[in-house]
């Protein structure tokens, strides 16, 4: 039986199981930068999923583009051997999985409290940073302004994308998606909200578009050219006078032009005005949109949380890949269980072929085993 969402696909050379993506998924649980045990575990069980590619979550190339200090980072080398260390236990739990990590800046969204914390922009005494954005403007009313992007900024922030891109693959990652999106610093370089400047990186969409075209060609040049780098866009603001889908198609073809894999079409982040529409599938037909005018592969995110669904949006051309992250948080078995549902097949550990119920033992791979 011929199951769109778990037929095989090719993102330039890697060869995907399925179109299930693990969405990157932050964590906040690093220290300095690093990756700990609690990365093991959760990369272990993502990894087990059954999910064609897994995506860790937004990693730093500064320490000052952390959002938060439990952020995880790729800014020096002792957080490059922490997550090569971790990432390698973790793969060695799992059946073969391809790997991608996103880089990111945190921008003006920066130097806040961990989620669970309240999420607010840190105080000094609680050891807050200067962020580094555009323009000097705040996230929001109240919270410190950040420091707008000096000439000596941009080739500082370029380096450090391309060294985190270097990193990642002695590491061993197989792919490396770029942060455009969510009001961070390359999304706040794109929107005229966050995006005040009146030399040649502002203004009309060729002036905002100018660094983070910059960053990705940098990172293309150094990334190897079999693995293969996309870009993750917020492709509407959703406030009046922000970033636009038509824009975002714009950027998209030049990415495309300039060697990009797949677009991870997402929404909103950059301002605290935002009105979204919430609900199932909400940003599926921004990425419909993107795939139609350019091509290019793009992977659906959004309140995705039904089997039916997730293989109609495949099914029905709107992306080719779909990307969970709170479905997966929590049911870290969904790809087994969406098998199950769809009458396909998706890999799992040996040690767990007991476990699919009578009339599902099909959905796991290889799951004959003698009893004793």
């Amino acid at each position: 039986m011929n199951v769109p969402l778990f037929t095989p696909y090719a993102v330039g050379p890697l060869a995907l199981a399925n179109r299930i993506v693990v969405s990157p998924m932050c964590q906040y649980s690093a220290h300095e930068g690093r990756a700990n045990d609690w990365h093991l575990a959760h990369w272990t069980q993502m990894l087990q999923s059954g999910a064609g590619l897994m995506m860790i979550e937004a990693t730093a190339v500064t320490a000052q583009g952390r959002i938060t200090p439990g952020c995880l980072g790729l800014y020096d080398d002792a957080c490059a051997a922490a997550l090569a260390d971790h990432l390698a236990r973790a793969r060695a739990l799992a059946p073969p999985t391809h790997v991608a990590i996103q880089l990111a800046h945190a921008g003006r969204k920066g130097s806040s409290h961990v989620p669970w914390d309240g999420g607010a922009a840190l105080r000094a005494d609680e050891g807050a940073w200067q962020t580094l954005a555009p323009s000097a403007l705040p996230y929001a009313e109240g919270e410190p302004a950040p420091r707008a992007f000096a000439a000596r900024d941009f080739d500082a922030v370029k380096a450090a994308f391309v060294a985190a891109a270097t990193r990642a693959a002695t590491a061993g990652i197989d792919a490396v998606e770029l942060h455009m999106a969510h009001g961070y610093l390359l999304h706040e370089f794109l929107s005229p909200l966050a995006n005040q400047r009146t030399d040649c990186y502002g203004g009309d969409f060729e002036g905002r578009a100018r660094f983070p075209l910059e960053v990705f060609a940098a990172v293309r040049d150094a990334w190897p050219d079999a693995r293969p780098l996309g870009v993750r866009l917020s492709a509407t603001d959703w406030v009046d006078g922000g970033w636009t889908l038509d824009e975002s198609i714009a950027l998209a073809l030049r990415l495309r032009d300039a060697g990009a894999a797949w677009i991870d079409v997402s929404s909103g982040g950059v301002s605290p005005r935002q009105k979204i529409p919430l609900g199932p599938g909400y940003q599926v037909p921004l990425a419909q949109a993107i795939r139609a005018a350019t091509g290019l592969p793009t992977i659906a995110v959004g309140l995705i949380t039904d089997p039916l669904q997730a293989n109609a949006i495949v099914a029905d051309g709107a992306a080719d890949l779909v990307a969970l992250a709170r479905a997966l948080l929590w049911n870290p078995r969904w790809p087994w269980h969406a098998a199950a549902a769809l009458g396909a097949t998706v890999a799992a550990p040996p040690q767990y072929w007991r476990s699919a119920p009578r009339g599902s033992e099909k959905a796991l791979a290889g799951a004959k085993i003698g009893m004793r």
